[in-house]
C-alpha cells in the first residue's frame, strides 16, 4: 500500500495539456468537418462526405509515416466517417442516408467491446493520446480494470444509442430525427464522461493513486 501510494499518474502543464488535446481533436474533428464543408460547397452532400472521409484517411496516412503510429481518436473518426461516406454513397435513399446514423454508433459499440477484455483497452489508449496521462510505472491491477470497465461503459453507451436511433428511425420524421440524433449523441458522450470521471476519481482513492502535473 505505501508502494502504490508512492506513485502517480501525470498529466502534462496545464498548456501542453490544452496543446496536446486539441491538437487531436482538430486532427480527428475539425479537419473532417472542413472537407466536408469545402466539398459540400464545390459538389453537395456526396461530394462533402468523400472529402471529409479523404481527409482523414490522409491525416492517418501522414501520422504513420511521419510518427508511425496513428492516434486511437483518429483511427475511430476514419472508420466512423468510412462507414458513414459508404452508407451515403450506395444509395440516394433518405432511408440510407438516416441509416448512417445508428450504423456509426454500431461501429464504435463493437470497436469498444472488442478492446475491453485485451490487454490494451481503448479507453486506455485515447487518455494517453488525447490528454498524455501517464500510469505508474508499477502494474495496478485496480487501474487496469477501471480502463476495461470505462471501455464496456462506452461500448453500451454506444449499443443504447445505436437502438434508439434505430427506432427513432421509424417513429419521427426526418427534421425531428436528425435533431433527436444530436441530443442523444451529445447526451450519451456527456453521461458516459461524467460516469467515467467518478468511476476514475473511486478508484484512484481505493488504489492510492494521485494525478498531478508533469514538471517543467
Amino acid at each position: 500500500m505505501l508502494f502504490a501510494m508512492a506513485e502517480h499518474l501525470e498529466l502534462p502543464r496545464p498548456w501542453r495539456l490544452m496543446l496536446t488535446a486539441g491538437w487531436n481533436l482538430a486532427e480527428s474533428l475539425a479537419l473532417p468537418v472542413a472537407g466536408y464543408y469545402v466539398g459540400a460547397k464545390l459538389g453537395g452532400r456526396d461530394a462533402g462526405m468523400v472529402a471529409a472521409t479523404g481527409v482523414v484517411w490522409l491525416t492517418a496516412l501522414g501520422r504513420k509515416v511521419v510518427t508511425r503510429t496513428v492516434p486511437g481518436l483518429l483511427t475511430i473518426s476514419a472508420l466512423v466517417l468510412t462507414v458513414q461516406t459508404g452508407v451515403v454513397m450506395a444509395t440516394g435513399s433518405m432511408l440510407f442516408f438516416l441509416l448512417q446514423f445508428p450504423l456509426a454508433n454500431l461501429g464504435l459499440c463493437v470497436l469498444f467491446a472488442r478492446t475491453a477484455p485485451t490487454r490494451k483497452p481503448l479507453v486506455a489508449q485515447l487518455a494517453a493520446e488525447v490528454v498524455a496521462l501517464r500510469q505508474p510505472s508499477a502494474h495496478h491491477p485496480g487501474l487496469h480494470r477501471f480502463f476495461q470497465g470505462a471501455t464496456w461503459l462506452w461500448a453500451g453507451i454506444f449499443f443504447v444509442t445505436t437502438v434508439g436511433l434505430a427506432v427513432m428511425m421509424y417513429t419521427e420524421t426526418v427534421k425531428v430525427f436528425l435533431l433527436l440524433t444530436t441530443a442523444v449523441s451529445i447526451g450519451g458522450v456527456v453521461a458516459g464522461t461524467f460516469l467515467s470521471s467518478v468511476w476514475f476519481i473511486r478508484v484512484l482513492r481505493r488504489s492510492g493513486l494521485r494525478v498531478r502535473f508533469a514538471q517543467p
